[in-house]
């Protein structure tokens, strides 16, 4: 009995292991979403660069504009370094002539 709760147990766990992981639906590129709804389903595409965009591209469809939730906004630039006058080159000294 205990053996084959054991076998049960583990089976489970090689079942669930080797499921195939789901694709994320949400491209972290791009800010905004638009979840299209149809008679089989919804879909989420994940392309749009603003909140206008999206409603433009909605116009006749069933469907809703987000904020996309796994959006990672690009790193801010740095700003220039301050140019600054190059130093003065110095003249090596001279040792006195003996």
């Amino acid at each position: 009995m205990m053996r084959g709760l054991v076998g049960l147990i583990l089976g489970m766990g090689m079942i669930f292991a080797s499921s195939p992981a789901w694709a994320q639906r949400y491209d972290p590129n791009y800010p905004v979403c638009m979840e299209i709804y149809g008679s089989d389903g919804s879909v989420v595409d994940c392309f749009f660069t603003s909140m206008a965009q999206c409603k433009e591209g909605a116009t006749g469809m069933a469907g809703i504009c987000f904020n996309n939730p796994y959006y990672v906004a690009p790193p801010a630039e740095a700003a220039p370094a301050e140019q600054t006058a190059p130093a003065a080159s110095a003249t090596p000294a001279r040792s006195p002539r003996r």
